[in-house]
């Protein structure tokens, strides 16, 4: 995985993290579900690039035997 992939999935997920929070501390509940949503794009993108990953290893070690 890409480390800038990484670090802009980690970035989103911080910021969903503060919205979330933020939200709770002013009784804003769509800021709130913003930031839960924030989260689990950071989520999926993370997992993604962790099938991608899985599969690259995959490629390498079939086509070096």
């Amino acid at each position: 995985m890409g480390s800038t992939d990484t670090a802009s999935n980690k970035a989103r997920d911080i910021k969903g993290k503060v919205k979330e929070t933020v939200g709770k501390a002013v009784g804003n509940e769509k800021l709130e579900d913003k930031g839960k949503s924030d989260q689990a794009k950071a989520a999926v993108k993370e997992a993604g690039e962790k099938v991608k990953d899985a599969a690259a290893k995959v490629k390498h070690a079939i086509t070096e035997k």
